[in-house]
């Protein structure tokens, strides 16, 4: 790092938080360790009294943390999810939408293994809903040589690494078997159950049927809950 005027700070990145005090207004960082300098911030830094930083010496083949999170962004995937905003060089990503998370866990794997890299993400093939967060990514120091985020890309290969698939919303049909359950000597406790798990992700159980035990009976239940949700099926 290097200590510069401020008025020639514009382009530079900080090298710690620079702490505005306004009495019993405000006290707190205004300025983030990473922060790159704009012509605005030139009359906000010399009123608090920063007559001089110290800034990183930018060297070329090194990629601030800011633009390799937005790197690290792109491998990932952003269909059906939001984004935060870069703070710090990191980027989260939330579900838009309900539906089923997945994470292609090999080459995540590939992505992590590498120096100065993150990517952390909620476990793969599991149910979300909206707002929940999926996924965290960020390279560790505060700036990174390109070579780095050039592995980490190839690691990562075209396809993102992850992907949200919105619930396509059905009705359903629920047959419960056992001649017990059918006539009426035990009370169907599991039923319950699964309608209310099918409610959650989305789905109206339309039809309860008992089909007793046997696979002729079985199978002309489930063909004739078929028949109600409008499903051709070819039983055998």
């Amino acid at each position: 790092m290097k200590l510069i005027r401020t008025e020639d700070a514009v382009g530079h990145v900080l090298c710690h938080d620079m702490t505005q005090i306004i009495k019993d207004q405000y006290k707190d960082a205004r300025f983030r360790k990473g922060h790159i300098v704009t012509e605005d911030d030139i009359p906000v830094l010399l009123s608090m009294g920063k007559e001089n930083l110290y800034v990183w010496e930018m060297t070329p083949g090194m990629v601030h943390e800011n633009d390799a999170a937005e790197r690290l962004l792109a491998l990932c995937g952003q269909e059906n999810m939001l984004r935060s905003e870069t703070k710090e060089g990191k980027i989260e990503l939330t579900a838009a939408c309900d539906g089923l998370f997945r994470v292609d866990s090999r080459r995540l794997v590939a992505v992590n293994s590498l120096e100065e890299i993150m990517i952390a993400t909620r476990h793969g093939n599991t149910a979300v809903k909206k707002g929940d967060k999926l996924a965290g990514m960020r390279v560790i120091p505060l700036i990174i040589e390109k070579e780095k985020l050039q592995a980490a890309e190839n690691a990562a290969g075209t396809a993102p690494l992850l992907e949200l698939l919105p619930y396509v919303k059905k009705t359903a049909a629920i047959v419960a078997t056992g001649s017990e359950v059918k006539k009426g000597l035990i009370q169907d406790t599991f039923t319950p159950v699964v309608k209310d798990k099918l409610a959650t992700y989305g789905m109206e159980t339309i039809s309860v049927s008992y089909s007793g035990d046997g696979v002729e009976n079985v199978a002309a239940a489930v063909a004739e809950a078929a028949r109600k949700t409008g499903v051709a099926r070819t039983l055998s």
